[in-house]
């Protein structure tokens, strides 16, 4: 298993309970989760992947479970890894999906190829 299947499944139900519309695509070993073509929530092994704004990053990082997302060998800015046992929870999920939802219409799209 590249990624947690039932962590894609409630998270999926979050996105519908919110009503966010969004498209999902595999890569990096994982479930990506595109809101407005732009990455705004994934999935790598058991992690929840979630793209924040700068503005809160700091502070996240002291959540439980929140670390830096260092996939590339060094820190993504703007990306943290949540481990499973801060998104246990429902409540945690939502509020993680929610602050990747508040933040996607600042983030940047990739450019394409």
């Amino acid at each position: 298993m590249a990624y947690d299947e039932h962590l894609a499944d409630r998270i999926r139900l979050s996105l519908r309970t919110k009503g966010t519309l969004y498209q999902e695509k595999k890569m990096m070993g994982g479930l990506t989760f595109m809101i407005d073509n732009k990455m705004c929530i994934g999935i790598i092994k058991n992690d929840l992947m979630a793209r924040i704004s700068p503005s809160i990053y700091e502070e996240a990082l002291k959540e439980e479970g929140c670390k830096v997302m260092n996939f590339t060998g060094k820190p993504m800015k703007g990306y943290v890894m949540i481990e499973p046992r801060g998104i246990d929870m429902d409540e945690d999920l939502d509020k993680w999906v929610q602050r990747c939802i508040d933040f996607n219409p600042f983030a940047k799209s990739s450019k394409k190829k």
